[in-house]
Order: C-alpha cells, then structure tokens, then sequence
C-alpha cells in the first residue's frame, strides 16, 4: 500500500497491521538477540540481558525489514519466479518462526554459562541456567514496546502523507519525504526538548532534597582546619550533603600519629558546595579564603579534587594520602552539581570540566603567587568524572608539569576524558589499547588496577619529574564506553583481554556498544579491582605517583591495615 491510497481499512486491519510481523526482520531479530546473549565486560543478571536483548533484538527486526523491502523492490521484484508459490512461502515462513524462536531457547543455555564465566573472574556467584530464561520472556516485552512504537510512528507518517497528497497533490515520494521529515523532527525535539529536560527537571526534584540532607553520624566539625566549622568561610548547611560527609570524615591528629608512631598534624580538609555562593566566582572566591584561613598553602602537599556528579570525593582517597603524610596535607574540592555522575555526564559534561579547570586555575594561580620554597606540592586527584574535570584544565600533556604539578592520579577516567583519548590515541605503537605506553612513561603511565603488585611495577623508578598515572581496569565499562563502539572494533577488543576481562567477548556492530551501555549500569557493584570500583588499590596509586620522601611497599602495606581498620565512610558517585 502506497500513501496515495485513500481506501479506508477497516479498524480491525489497522490494528493486524500493527501486529503482524515481517519474516525476516524476525530473523534479524533473533540473530541480534541472541548475539546479545554473548558476554561483555561485567556480568549481567536476568533483568538487565532481557532489557538489552528486547532492544538489540527490536534493531535487529528494524534491519531486517528494511533490508527485506530493499531486497524486494531492487532484487526480486519482475523475476519471473517471485512471489513463489503460496505453499512454499508459508513453509519457509513457518521454517523462520520455528528455527528463530528456537535459537533464542538455546542461546539462553550458553548465555547462561557465559555469565557463570564473567562472574567467576570477579569473584561473584553467576546465575543459573534456569532463571535466566526469564530473559525471554522480558526482552519479548521490551522488543515487542520498541517495534509497536516504531510502527505507531510509520503509520503516522503514512497518514501525514495521505493528507498532503489529498490536499496539495503532491507525488508519493515527496509526500513520504515530507511526511518522514517532521515526525523526525518532532521526535527529535520531543525527545532533546521535553522528554530530556523533563528527565533532567524530575532529576533534580528527586536529588537537590537529598542534597540538603546530611547523612548518618555526619556531624559539623569543630576543628578549624575544616571547612563548614564555626570558624569557617563556607558555612556548613551550604556543602551539600557529600560535602558534609567530606570535611567531617577522615582522621583526626591523634588518630594519625598512633598509625604512624610520631606526631601528627590535622589535615586540612577545604570544600565548597552549590549554596556557598550564587556564582560560580563567588564560589572560587570562598574556596580561596578558606585556603588561606585553615593555611592549606603551608602544608607539605596540596591535592586538588575535582568532584564527580554529585560533589563526592572518595574517602578512601582522601584518608589514603592524610595518612601517607601524617595530616600534613590539604585537600580541596568543589560542588558544581547534586546529580549523579551518569546523569550529569548524559546532561552537561562540559560543565563538569568547566567547573574542574575553574577550581585549578583559581587554586593555582594563588599557589604561584607563593615563593617557590613556601609552596606545597602541588598534587591532583580525580575519579570517573572527577578525572574528566581535572584534565578539562589542561590543553595538552605539558601543560601539567608547566602549571607545577607534581603528582597526578586519575582513576577509571571516562572514555569521553579529552587528555586520556589524546594520549592513547598517541601512544606508542606497538603497545595495547588497554595498557598503553606513552613516551616511554616519562611522564604519563597507565596501570590496570587491580593488583598492588603490579601497580608497584608499573611505577617504578626511574621516573624523574612529574608523575602521572591513569588507573583503569580492563572490565570498567565507564573507560571503554564510545560512540566508535556502534560500528567499529576497538583495538582493545582486537588484543589480548586484560586479567578481569573474559577472552569470549567478541565486537558485533551495534550490539556490543548497547552491551556495554548496559554494563555501566552495574560498574561500581562488583568486587574491588573490577568494573568502576578501585577502592582497594587508590593507596597503590598514591604511593606510585606521589611517594613521601624514603617510602617503601612496607610503608604502604602498614597504611593499607590501617585503612582497613579504620572502616569505610559512606558516600557514591
């Protein structure tokens, strides 16, 4: 049926129209679904495969259907033998249903063990064989959701095109053109326009109320060399709720002496949240007050910490260098947003590194006002998209030991990341994707993360001058998440797999990209040394890149007890 026709179908054909379904987009269907059974980086429980397989299998039925109207208007339309005879057309439709429905069942078997495999590098129990088959029930749902709106919007556009044919007599073609024109647009602006921002507005009615709590056993702190205390610049209803958790955790002086058999000092520990100012140079301005008061410029190092998402700052971070330092130490961070980082990132990721470049250049430039020998070191750390904040500040690799830094670690950096896809792009040949090398690690090196060991190796000596190390494990799907995944084979994909990373992954256009979508969604819940979560090796980071004078691997396994002793704090991305 062409657009032009003005016969009216019955209501009953309308709706058949909208259930039947093509045979070889069912084909495609089940061929995307069952190669989205394959594993990727982390493992995937029931739940999540059927909303990732409901929505490959639905690209794959879209594929099929317009590769089959291709094939049928260029290939086989005028051939003598096409259409074939009713008996055998049916026979080869039954043949599809029976061979595709039957390939999904299957699939579900290895999927399964598959799953089993992924789970047992990270130390997790998998799922049985059993429950995953409710996989199919749900992507049938999912995929069945996608079709019925994609074919809802086709006969929008057929009923568009009827009224512009009937009204300015315009050919079919035109009148499809036309017609398939606005309802992208429509789409286009319904989806960026209403629904984002409408997420985006229901997103922040959920998370700035929570930004104004303070989470359990947080208390204002007393001590001066805390922002948010009374004698504070920044005032402690105005940290939001990360930033409370943040000047009020960590060690205190004595805490940190009995760890380290010697007196300690009380870290400095700077913050400033959304409220403190109604700028974002009102803000900066705060910060650097505060620095001067708790005489953050007069300690051994200070570390620069760009938030993620929400205004967080990994304790373990923080606890990790106070304790390498014995509380000689500042840190300082900034809120630029009470949204979760994915969120955030899926929002405005320019904002993140925005804020980032604001708070360095504003702490640097007071730093370099100091004479040379009053200077701390000048150290700066970012996490997931702490890290892509942090290097927003810097044009090009130089620009960091030019500034003055002499120590950086950025841990699980987004692929996204400016500064981390330069210099893998860059790096030199011959060395992996996964664990690239670059100028021979004279300044910048990478380490896989999850092994102290390894990390010690990675890091050491020689490395003269400023030192910049990238943390990032082969299964966080935060680092290896891109565009270029939807129809391009990583090199990282091409190489041998990384210790955590199964070697049964494979690249499949389009389905590995929404495979590793899916992973993102469950990164920081894996063990330590998996997907996003690094918490027990950022110490290992610390003593790689910015070792006190005289370190051993003695000092940083004695700090590695300590911090096991002394317990987690809460808090998240």
């Amino acid at each position: 049926m062409t657009a032009s026709d003005t016969e009216e179908r019955p209501a009953y054909l309308w709706a058949w129209r909208l259930l039947r379904l093509d045979f070889i987009g069912v084909a495609f269907g089940a061929l995307f679904f069952c190669l989205s059974l394959t594993p990727s980086l982390l493992p995937r429980d029931w739940l999540f495969q059927g909303l990732i397989g409901g929505l490959n299998a639905a690209i794959g039925y879209g594929i099929g259907v317009f590769l089959a109207k291709i094939l049928r208007r260029f290939v086989l339309a005028n051939r003598r033998w096409w259409p074939p005879p009713p008996k055998v057309l049916y026979a080869s439709k039954a043949v599809i249903v029976v061979v595709a429905a039957s390939a999904c069942v299957l699939m579900v078997i290895p999927a399964a063990a598959w799953q089993r495999q992924v789970s047992a590098l990270m130390g997790m129990d998998g799922p049985s064989t059993t429950s995953y088959f409710r996989t199919l029930l749900l992507a049938a749902v999912v995929g069945g959701v996608c079709v019925a709106t994609a074919r809802v919007l086709l006969e929008f556009i057929k009923t568009l095109a009827r009224v512009l044919i009937r009204r300015w007599r315009l050919s079919d073609e035109i009148a499809l053109f036309v017609g398939t024109a606005v309802v992208v647009v429509l789409v286009i602006t319904l989806v960026n326009g209403v629904l984002f921002r409408g997420f985006l507005a229901g997103a922040n009615a959920v998370f700035q109320p929570q930004n104004a709590t303070t989470a359990e056993g947080v208390v204002q702190p007393a001590l001066p060399e805390k922002s948010g205390s009374p004698d504070s610049f920044a005032q402690w209803d105005s940290l939001g709720f990360q930033g409370r958790s943040f000047v009020a955790g960590g060690l205190n002086a004595d805490e940190l002496a009995r760890i380290n058999g010697r007196p300690a000092k009380e870290p400095v520990r700077v913050y400033v949240g959304l409220q403190t100012a109604d700028t974002d140079e009102g803000r900066m301005a705060v910060l650097l007050s505060e620095l001067e008061r708790t005489g953050a410029f007069d300690r051994e190092v200070l570390v620069i910490a760009p938030t993620t998402g929400t205004g967080w700052i990994n304790p373990i971070a923080a606890r990790s260098i106070e304790m390498m330092y014995n509380g000689d130490t500042a840190i300082v961070g900034s809120q630029y947003s009470f949204l979760p980082s994915w969120i955030s990132f899926l929002g405005d990721q320019e904002k993140s590194m925005k804020s980032g470049r604001s708070m360095i250049d504003a702490v640097h430039e007071r730093w370099a006002k100091r004479p040379p020998d009053r200077r701390p070191r000048l150290l700066l750390y970012g996490e997931s998209l702490g890290s892509m904040a942090g290097q927003g500040a810097f044009d090009w690799l130089p620009d960091i030991p030019r500034m003055g830094f002499s120590s950086v670690l950025w841990v699980g950096p987004p692929n996204a990341s400016p500064l981390w896809r330069g210099i893998t792009a860059r790096r030199d040949p011959g060395t992996p994707e996964v664990l690239p090398r670059y100028d021979n690690g004279r300044t910048v090196r990478f380490s896989q993360g999850n092994n102290a060991a390894q990390i010690a190796a990675d890091t050491a000596a020689p490395w003269d001058g400023t030192r910049v190390l990238f943390l990032q494990h082969p299964s966080d799907p935060i680092v290896w998440l891109s565009q270029e995944l939807l129809f391009t084979r990583p090199n990282w994909l091409s190489e041998p797999p990384g210790p955590d990373r199964t070697a049964s992954m494979r690249w499949y256009p389009i389905i590995t990209f929404w495979q590793v979508a899916a992973d993102m969604t469950n990164a920081v819940s894996v063990p330590p040394g998996h997907g996003h979560n690094y918490n027990d090796f950022i110490l290992d980071g610390w003593a790689g890149v910015a070792p006190p004078r005289g370190w051993t691997q003695e000092d940083t396994e004695r700090i590695r007890l300590a911090l096991e002793e002394a317990g987690s704090e809460g808090g998240g991305y």
